[in-house]
C-alpha cells in the first residue's frame, strides 16, 4: 500500500514538475521572457456561483502565463512571422497614437520586408488590438518553437481561416501551447487552490470585495487592485497609455500567482458563446469594476480587433509526457517490490 500512494504521490509531483520547467520561455535575444506559473489541484470542482453547471473545473495540471501578452513579446511575434503579413496580424491601429488605447507598436518598411518596433514604455504593458485568431496564431507559433515556426497549425488548424465563424475552429487533441480555455482562465484567477474542494473568491485579486482602482498597490486594501474605469469616472492611469504595465499590482495577484486577470485588457479565451462568438474575461480600463468580477462574461466576435482586447496563453503537457513518465515510475514500483 506504501508503494500505491508513493506512486500516486510521484505522480502528482510530476505534474507540477512538468509545469515548473516551463516557468520561463525564451521569446528571442532583447525580448521579454513569457513567464508561467503552475495551476494545479486537478479535479478541482466548479464555481455554481454564477452558472449551472459553473466555471473552473479542470481536471490536469498546466501552466498559464503569468502575465497577459505584452505589446513586446507581440512585435517579437511580428518580426518573426508578418514581414509580409498574410494573415493580417499588425493592424495599423497599433501605431497610431492619435487613437486612445494603442499599443505603439510601429511598423517600416514594405511588404517583405517589414519590420516592427515598440518604444520601452509601452513594451511591458498588454498587446491590444488583436482578434481571436491572431492569439491561435500566436499561439501556433510558440507550440511550433517560434522563429519561422507555422502559424496555421499546432492547437488550431487555420489554414489561413480569419472568418467571423467562431465555430468553425477548436483546439486540437494533443496541443501544448494554446489560447486560455475558458474554465482554465476561471480557475487561475478566482480558485483559491490547496485542494478540490477549497472554493472560489469572486475577485481576482484572493479577495470578495471590489479591489481599488487607484494609488499604488498598498493604498486602500493592499493587495487588492486593479485597472479598470471605476463608477466615479476615474482611470487608473490616462492618456496615453491607459493600460497599466503588466504586474503592476504586485501585492494583487491571484492565489496560484497571476497578475492583471482583472482589469488592463478583456483576455480572449476558447468559450464559444452567442453562436458563432468567442468568450473574454476580466474587463478593461475602459470598464467598471463590475466586469472585474467572476459573474462577468465577454463576447467578442472572433476577427474583431479593438482597444480593449488582448489575450492571455496557457502550456499543457503533451500527453506523452505524461504517460512516458508515469510508465517510469511503474517501473520503479515494480524494481521496489523486487527488492522487498
Amino acid at each position: 500500500m506504501r508503494n500505491v500512494f508513493a506512486v500516486t504521490a510521484a505522480l502528482a509531483l510530476l505534474g507540477l514538475s512538468i509545469a515548473a520547467q516551463a516557468n520561463v520561455f525564451d521569446l528571442g535575444t532583447g525580448y521579454t521572457n513569457l513567464e508561467t506559473v503552475a495551476v494545479g489541484d486537478p479535479g478541482n470542482a466548479a464555481d455554481t456561483s454564477y452558472a449551472s453547471p459553473g466555471y473552473g473545473s479542470v481536471g490536469y495540471n498546466y501552466n498559464i502565463g503569468k502575465y497577459e501578452v505584452t505589446a513586446k513579446q507581440y512585435t517579437d511575434f511580428l518580426n518573426n512571422k508578418a514581414k509580409s503579413d498574410p494573415h493580417g496580424l499588425y493592424n495599423t491601429v497599433m501605431g497610431d497614437l492619435s487613437r486612445t488605447g494603442v499599443c505603439n507598436i510601429q511598423r517600416t518598411g514594405t511588404s517583405g520586408s517589414y519590420a516592427y518596433s515598440v518604444a520601452s514604455d509601452w513594451a511591458n504593458r498588454p498587446v491590444n488590438w488583436v482578434s481571436y485568431w491572431d492569439s491561435c496564431r500566436f499561439a501556433n507559433w510558440l507550440g511550433n518553437g517560434q522563429g519561422n515556426g507555422d502559424t496555421e497549425t499546432g492547437a488550431y488548424t487555420l489554414n489561413g481561416y480569419n472568418g467571423t465563424d467562431g465555430r468553425t475552429i477548436q483546439r486540437n487533441a494533443g496541443a501544448t501551447w494554446a489560447v486560455t480555455s475558458e474554465d482554465e482562465w476561471y480557475k487561475a484567477a478566482y480558485y483559491k487552490g490547496g485542494g478540490t474542494t477549497a472554493g472560489y473568491w469572486d475577485y481576482p485579486t484572493k479577495r470578495d470585495t471590489l479591489p481599488s482602482n487607484v494609488g499604488s498597490d498598498g493604498y486602500a486594501d493592499p493587495g487588492n487592485h486593479a485597472n479598470y474605469y471605476s463608477d466615479g469616472f476615474t482611470y487608473t492611469i490616462g492618456s496615453p497609455y491607459y493600460r497599466t504595465i503588466v504586474g503592476e499590482f504586485e501585492k494583487s495577484g491571484s492565489a496560484y500567482g497571476t497578475f492583471d486577470q482583472g482589469g488592463n485588457v478583456w483576455e480572449l479565451n476558447e468559450a464559444i458563446m452567442s453562436g458563432a462568438y468567442r468568450g473574454a474575461r476580466g474587463g478593461s480600463f475602459s470598464d467598471s469594476g463590475n466586469r472585474v468580477k467572476a459573474s462577468s462574461r465577454g463576447v467578442v466576435g472572433p476577427s474583431i480587433e479593438g482597444y480593449i482586447v488582448g489575450f492571455r496563453v496557457v502550456l499543457v503537457p503533451e500527453p506523452s509526457s505524461i504517460i512516458t513518465l508515469a510508465g517510469g515510475l511503474v517501473g520503479l514500483l515494480g524494481i521496489r517490490r523486487r527488492r522487498t
